[in-house]
């Protein structure tokens, strides 16, 4: 099942997809689930198993069509801010080195920092170029992992049991602005910077999160190209290494790090520039589609 936060005469809702389809069936009308946004089932153990018991697409009941809505960020106001993971690829931690960015990677431990996110950007959306203050705006392909249920010091045998679904999250960075600083929350937050989508897919039915193709595509260009199960860290590692220690409550949204083929590691950069395309795709997900701003 894939989960879509919408608006349709100025009324924001969520509502559940099926793969193969261009339905969307509102929860609360179709499934009888008190749900008025995402988090009210992303949070509560009871929604998601009425939920489960729609895996299927409803008979009788005539569905909204995607284009007759408009799609917000599935979060678009995320539990505390993202959590992140930094060169969580090995191809993205030689190509952020050879470009002057050397990683606590280097240690053998897994990189995390935040991102704050005022609102996320839908897809569809547009992504602020922060002129006045940024000159080089980078994409970042990203697995996102929302956490359905509060996880502390969680085995990593039982990680997959807490997460909720997946989603596409572009983590755009200031690069900048990480350097100036010398670490990474100003240029990872800036408003506008978290564009999500398009859709959460049940883990149900994203199945293993490794092994699912990832890519970005800047004006038509195939820049970054890879998969899931290069991960350096992966979903369940992460769980249980970051529960170990900090409560992951639920509707926490996980971004597991970026492939090769960003902005920075080409010669020359090809930074992001006002008007771009950017197109962020995960098998089993779909495409987050967003353009730049002035």
């Amino acid at each position: 099942m894939r989960l879509y936060t919408v608006e349709k005469d100025g009324k924001r809702f969520v509502a559940a997809g099926y793969a193969g389809s261009e339905g969307l069936w509102p929860v609360k009308e179709c499934f009888g689930i008190e749900a008025d946004c995402m988090l009210d089932i992303v949070c509560c153990g009871e929604k998601q198993a009425q939920l489960a018991a729609f895996e299927t697409k409803p008979e009788g009941e005539a569905p909204l069509k995607l284009a007759d809505v408009t799609l917000c960020a599935p979060i678009p106001n995320p539990v505390g801010d993202v959590m992140c993971l930094g060169v969580n690829y090995y191809a993205h931690l030689v190509e952020s080195n050879k470009a002057g960015h050397v990683s606590l990677a280097q240690k053998g431990h897994t990189v995390y920092f935040s991102k704050r996110v005022n609102e996320a950007v839908a897809c569809g959306g547009v992504i602020p170029s922060h002129r006045d203050i940024c000159d080089r705006l980078d994409y970042e392909v990203e697995l996102g992992v929302v956490i359905g249920k509060d996880a502390v010091k969680v085995p990593r045998e039982d990680a997959q049991g807490c997460v909720f679904g997946y989603t596409i999250v572009n983590d755009i960075s200031a690069r900048n602005i990480q350097e100036e600083h010398k670490q990474w929350y100003f240029g990872k937050s800036l408003d506008g910077s978290c564009p999500m989508g398009p859709c959460i897919v049940t883990a149900a039915e994203f199945g293993d999160p490794a092994g699912h193709a990832i890519c970005s595509i800047i004006n038509g260009e195939l820049r970054q190209n890879s998969n899931t199960e290069l991960m350096m860290q992966d979903v369940p590692g992460l769980i249980a290494e970051l529960s170990s220690g900090v409560t992951l409550k639920a509707g926490t949204v996980i971004a597991t790090g970026t492939p090769a083929g960003v902005a920075m590691g080409m010669n020359p950069p090809k930074w992001l520039q006002p008007g771009d395309t950017v197109e962020c795709k995960i098998e089993g997900i779909g495409s987050l589609i967003n353009t730049i701003g002035e």
